[in-house]
């Protein structure tokens, strides 16, 4: 019986992988990787190593989350080293705790190796600090992808009338109402935001706008795409250096 190391595999730019995930991606028997996890990643693992895929998209996925737990308790039954690779980090909406805790249940030991979760990495490649000093002192991180079948909305949208920056991450295809509910809580329509698609990357691309007109200016954009809203989305004209 083998251990599964449920490993973060940073937010898209290799160079951003930490040097333990490395030398786990080397180690490994079988890794089980998803959709955000940069495949030149995969390179670096040994000969005879196992690839599955097991990535998600909206409205489509690969496998179940059931399945894909399943998938990793019956490699840990089968192979000695289990790098179970996520985008970003693990435990950042990346559903690593369910994961862990079906593996637990079963009697497979695992191991969280943390990444660079986007949330913080790609504002940042984009010359945007999710915190400054003389501006906000704090930040908040939601997901911006909630279930189309809830009647009621789990996100607390009364709780963001502060001036904190708010990243969402996987909120793309919820761009609109995300602008309209801040607006509704008080936020003014000039209030700055900014859509980063494909951060950290060399196909990265930033749209900055207000939360009135940033659904048509940032629509089209590709997935992944994190939103970043508040004032320090200002500080890009000075910051910016990555694109």
């Amino acid at each position: 019986m083998g251990k599964v190391y449920l490993t973060g595999a940073g937010p898209g730019d290799i160079e951003l992988l930490t040097v333990k995930a490395l030398r786990l991606v080397q180690e490994a028997d079988v890794i089980i990787y998803d959709r955000l996890a940069n495949p030149d990643i995969l390179k670096e693992a040994k000969n005879g190593c196992e690839f599955i895929y097991v990535g998600k998209e909206d409205s489509h996925h690969t496998l179940p989350q059931e399945e894909i737990n399943q998938v990793i308790y019956e490699s840990a039954l089968q192979y000695e080293t289990v790098v179970r690779l996520k985008g970003g980090d693990p435990l950042v909406f990346g559903r690593g705790g369910e994961e862990a805790i079906y593996l637990n249940e079963r009697g497979i030991k695992f191991e969280f190796i943390p990444g660079i979760t986007s949330a913080i990495a790609v504002p940042e490649y984009a010359g945007i600090p999710v915190t400054h000093r003389g501006i906000t002192v704090s930040f908040r991180v939601v997901t911006g992808h909630e279930s189309r079948n809830k009647e009621y909305s789990q996100i607390p949208w009364d709780n963001y009338k502060t001036d904190d920056t708010i990243v969402f991450l996987m909120g793309l295809h919820r761009l609109k109402h995300i602008s309209k509910k801040l607006i509704e809580i008080g936020k003014s329509k000039d209030y700055p935001i900014a859509v980063i698609s494909r951060g950290t990357t060399k196909d990265a691309k930033t749209v900055v706008g207000t939360l009135e007109n940033i659904y048509e200016k940032a629509k089209d954009l590709p997935t992944p795409a994190l939103i970043v809203v508040g004032e320090v989305v200002n500080l890009r004209e000075q910051l910016s250096w990555f694109e």
